[in-house]
């Protein structure tokens, strides 16, 4: 299986010795990055791409996985889910990573490297690679939802709100927040 990484400073080591381990068990590792350590690197950009190759090999019918990393894997999730076609889980347990797939049709997956060993992580990522997902109605109907508002803002027969206004600023001022 083909499994698309990136990380930050923070999960490079984790990166680096997570792809020996994949590429023992046979998979096909894409990283994208970063390749050396800098303490006040941006994972916006690498965590993007990750999640974006995957989308394209599933847009191109090619069944991949991502995984990406961080310090908490909050960012980097958050990241990994603003690219079209993309469902990031935040895992944390094998529960949670087995339920990433199994539920959510997750093909992506955040981990946290200053949350977990690198045994932790290790089983998180295999036990998420592992799982395959059942195709359960209400589970297929729930993920049909979220892929109809990605790409129109609605869902039919449901009350959604629609957005007011796109621009909405990133960070708001001390004083507003």
């Amino acid at each position: 299986m083909r499994v698309h990484l990136a990380t930050d400073h923070a999960g490079l080591e984790f990166s680096q010795q997570l792809q020996e381990h994949l590429r023992a068990a046979g998979h096909e590792v894409v990283d994208h990055g970063p390749e050396e350590y800098d303490a006040v690197d941006d994972y916006p950009s690498f965590c993007i791409n990750a999640a974006q190759a995957v989308a394209n090999d599933w847009a191109a019918g090619e069944f991949s996985l991502g995984v990406v990393f961080g310090g908490s894997g909050n960012g980097e999730q958050i990241a990994a889910n603003k690219v079209t076609g993309v469902r990031a889980a935040l895992v944390w347990s094998e529960a949670t990573a087995k339920l990433a797939r199994e539920h959510n049709n997750a093909n992506v997956i955040s981990i946290g490297a200053r949350q977990h060993s690198l045994e932790e992580a290790v089983t998180l990522v295999d036990t998420f690679l592992a799982e395959p997902f059942p195709g359960e109605e209400r589970h297929v109907r729930r993920i049909s939802q979220l892929r109809e508002y990605e790409g129109t803002g609605s869902i039919a027969g449901k009350e959604v709100l629609a957005p007011t206004n796109s621009d909405v600023p990133a960070v708001l001022p001390a004083a507003e927040a």
